[in-house]
């Protein structure tokens, strides 16, 4: 039992960091999937803390294909010897089926199935990512196939509080089980956006494809060198039946470079939908992709030097043609050296002037100097400025982001150079939201710049559904423009007790309260006798359970003899 309100039972899955149990929830009545962390991680204090409010986050989303996370919490444990620990748990949405990662190793997934499973992640990451939320662990072992074929993303936001408490590779690795599905800057240790998870999935989509990650060794520290430095074969050089589209599709969400990937998980979409039309590039565009994208095979440079070396040294082949003498060889060299001398000499000796003359100024490099620093210099270079603010989230508040004209121009003494200064990221301030429909509100985020995040549903007796309760952030918060805004609406119903048993003055007590503000009507059944004493509830016109606020319950009360 863990805090008095999850009964645990049988072993369902384990892996690196946590064994999952089917439970059930004794309050609400269902049944869970429930996550307990191994007691390495639960010994740490700040892991705790991290992971419990990166769960709480991954709650707020609420998709079809998205594990539903419903609770995270914590309970404690007392050993044999009376020592206590803590234990860390999630209670997540119990999903019947099985794991990508089952699927791949019980044999080939056709061409068909691979486009449908990484279509269903990158359905999961365009929401999750749209609610600011970046999966940064997104593998094979994290994605469930339901019964009917439905693809299920899990473990939102807890590879965010693993890697926040892991400080290198080997010991993110050692946590999370596989190196095999980083991004190069996760490898590189770097900070992270959207656009590591859609490398991820192009990684997904490589092993469904061949069978095998693009990239493989002996240690998770082989394998991130690997990510960082290595060209991965296309699909179609693996298994032959992949066409040269999907190839495309994969190198381009491969591309070491996060700014040459898709950008977002809809472009990823996109592009794998329109392989299904049949349109399939040639061996020689997928050959100048894989060149734009990673530069020149080092493999193809080092097997050319290879051949060269051995055809320079190899004395028992045999020419075609009789090479030329040694005396012109020597004559051809003198003649080369001559040459390059000349030409050197003449360069030296006609090389453009490199000074200023006194009468211009060269406008000085400023950008991230300070205002006062920057105005400094330019006044040390007689050139006059003036101070134009905006913002700019990459540069410091106060900092120069660039010069017009821009730095290393010449100018003429007493030039006007206009400096533009940051005045840090751009900053919107969270609209008054409660009382309006999602709609509405949705329009009032987008004219303060700000988007929708994530919007969950709560029983209130006053509005109806889809109106406004709150927001996350409070309404008057300020928040850089583009962040997400959660909602908390209305449901439009209240929750029905069961009354049942009730004296009818009690049950129209209960019914009229204002935590359900329902209208009960009461009934006689003269064809029923009545209780001696207080008349009760023999039955009531609606179920218990979630019914429309303001809705009419009869209560019937027997009044017979």
């Amino acid at each position: 039992m863990l805090s008095d309100r999850y009964e645990v039972g049988e072993l369902i899955g384990r892996g690196g960091m946590a064994s999952v149990y089917r439970g059930r929830d004794l309050t609400l009545g269902r049944e869970v999937a429930i996550k307990i962390l191994e007691s390495d991680l639960a010994a740490d204090a700040t892991f705790r803390t991290r992971f419990r409010l990166e769960a709480q986050a991954a709650s707020r989303m609420s998709h079809p294909t998205i594990v539903r996370v419903y609770d995270a919490g914590e309970d404690v444990e007392t050993d044999a010897d009376g020592t206590t620990r803590a234990v860390p748990y999630i209670v997540m949405e119990l999903v019947s089926g099985q794991t990508l990662k089952e699927i791949i190793a019980a044999g080939p997934v056709s061409i068909d199935d691979a486009i449908h499973y990484t279509d269903g992640i990158l359905e999961a990451l365009e929401y999750s990512h749209r609610a600011g939320v970046v999966h940064r662990d997104i593998k094979p072992g994290n994605v469930m196939v339901t019964s009917a074929g439905q693809v299920k993303v899990m473990d939102f936001g807890i590879a965010r509080a693993v890697s926040d408490s892991s400080s290198t590779v080997a010991e993110t690795t050692q946590i999370l089980g596989t190196a095999a599905y980083f991004s190069p800057e996760q490898a590189k240790g770097e900070p992270v956006d959207s656009r590591a998870d859609v490398y991820s999935a192009g990684v997904v989509l490589y092993e469904l494809l061949t069978g095998r990650p693009p990239f493989r060794g002996e240690s998770p520290v082989a394998v991130a060198y690997q990510h960082v430095s290595e060209t991965p074969v296309a699909p179609s050089e693996i298994v032959d039946t992949v066409p040269r589209s999907l190839d495309a599709v994969v190198l381009r969400a491969l591309a070491k470079d996060p700014y040459q990937r898709y950008q977002d998980a809809g472009s990823f979409r996109a592009a794998l939908d329109a392989t299904r039309d049949g349109r399939t590039p040639s061996r020689k565009q997928v050959g100048a992709l894989t060149s734009e994208l990673y530069g020149a095979n080092p493999r193809q440079a080092a097997e050319t030097a290879r051949s060269l070396r051995q055809l320079s040294t190899d004395t028992t082949m045999r020419r075609t043609q009789a090479g030329p003498p040694a005396a012109w060889i020597w004559a051809g060299i003198a003649v080369i050296a001559v040459v390059l001398i000349s030409v050197l000499f003449w360069v030296l000796n006609n090389r453009p002037g490199t000074t200023v003359p006194d009468n211009a100024r060269v406008v000085p490099d400023v950008v991230t100097m300070t205002w006062d620093r920057a105005n400094e210099l330019m006044f040390e270079q007689d050139l006059d400025t003036e101070r134009f603010d905006e913002s700019n989230d990459q540069i410091a508040e106060g900092n120069v982001i660039r010069t017009d004209p821009a730095a290393g121009t010449t100018v003429a003494p007493g030039q006007l150079v206009k400096v533009y200064v940051s005045t840090g990221q751009k900053m919107s301030t969270v609209p008054t939201l409660a009382g309006l429909s999602t709609d509405a509100a949705t329009t009032a985020l987008t004219s303060a710049g700000l988007t929708l995040g994530a919007v969950t549903t709560r029983n209130d007796p006053d509005l109806t559904a889809g109106t406004v309760i709150s927001a996350d952030p409070a309404e008057g918060s300020e928040i850089a423009v583009g962040s997400a805004v959660n909602l908390v609406v209305a449901s439009g119903k209240v929750t029905l007790v069961d009354v049942v048993g009730y004296t009818a003055e009690a049950a129209q007590r209960a019914l009229s309260a204002d935590t359900l503000k329902l209208v009960p009507t009461i009934v006689e059944d003269p064809g029923c006798p009545a209780n001696p004493g207080a008349p009760t509830v023999a039955a009531q016109s609606l179920a218990p359970g979630d019914v429309p606020i303001h809705s009419t319950v009869e209560l019937k009360v027997c009044t017979g003899r």
